[in-house]
């Protein structure tokens, strides 16, 4: 027997044994009985559907399912009875918890009413394509709101920042916030802002004295917006009046100097007394 015909069958008594050996492994793992932890677990209501902000709760979009008593849900719910018909004040996923956070309060109703924070104002104005800055004013979004007006009834124009950091509730009439969160843009003709009760009287008349621009800012730009407006001369920068500058004083020389007058020549006087006058009269 050569060495390649002994190599060959060591390699195969190897993969034989190799073989047998897993199979055992295999055989004895089968074997072992199967055994079931029971986990303590609790209700919890979760929504059976994507549901959008503003949202009625019904038995028909929600169901209860057993949750980990180990980890219990913050502000959740057990019973169905206990959420239905309050209002979403914030959008959910299916199978996502229902929580107290995200239900309006009993008697709110639902729809965008009870979205509004307590002490603000919704406030809608009239936009284009333009305005809404190409449709990417969406519901989340947080927008400055500017004025184009003219100032104390002249006739030069003037833009300035009226309310700046104001969050978008609603886009026309919707006020979900899926599609802001892919990227794409709604065409509105109607953008609900939420702002101060003072802000909405800025709005207001701002809406109404001249036309409204939105501009678009990072939610994560909390920084206020600070400006003074900017008028028509400071846009096309008209220069200020300059001060008129006098010709330096040029020194005539001697011979452009005009003559001197002649001296004047006093003449001499004579006192003459005649009784008791007296009188001056020139040498003659």
């Amino acid at each position: 027997m050569n060495r390649g015909t002994r190599t060959l069958i060591v390699l195969a008594v190897a993969v034989l044994a190799a073989g047998a050996a897993s199979y055992g492994v295999y055989t004895a793992i089968r074997s072992i009985p199967e055994r079931r932890v029971e986990i303590a677990t609790r209700n919890a209501v979760v929504a059976k559907v994507k549901l959008d902000v503003g949202t009625q709760l019904t038995s028909d979009v929600v169901k209860v399912v057993p949750w980990p008593e180990k980890t219990p849900v913050q502000g959740g719910f057990a019973d169905i009875a206990e959420v239905i018909d309050r209002g979403l004040v914030s959008a959910v996923v299916e199978n996502e918890p229902i929580t107290q956070s995200k239900l309006a309060p009993k008697g709110a109703g639902y729809g965008l009413p009870p979205t509004i924070t307590p002490g603000m104002r919704a406030i809608s104005v009239r936009v284009d394509d333009v305005i809404s800055v190409a449709g990417f004013v969406v519901p989340g979004t947080r927008v400055d709101v500017m004025t184009i007006i003219a100032r104390d009834n002249s006739q030069e124009a003037m833009s300035r920042i009226v309310v700046g950091n104001v969050q978008v509730l609603t886009a026309n009439t919707r006020y979900d916030q899926e599609e802001a969160k892919e990227g794409q843009a709604i065409r509105s003709t109607v953008v609900t802002l939420l702002v101060s009760p003072l802000d909405a009287e800025r709005i207001a008349l701002a809406q109404v004295e001249g036309k409204l621009m939105l501009t678009l800012r990072n939610p994560l730009d909390v920084t206020p917006t600070e400006s003074n407006g900017v008028s028509k001369n400071a846009l096309f920068g008209t220069p200020a009046p300059q001060p008129v500058k006098s010709a330096p004083r040029r020194i005539a020389a001697a011979s452009e100097l005009p003559p001197p007058p002649p001296p004047v020549v006093k003449p001499y006087l004579v006192e003459t007394i005649k009784a008791a006058k007296k009188s001056l009269d020139p040498l003659q």
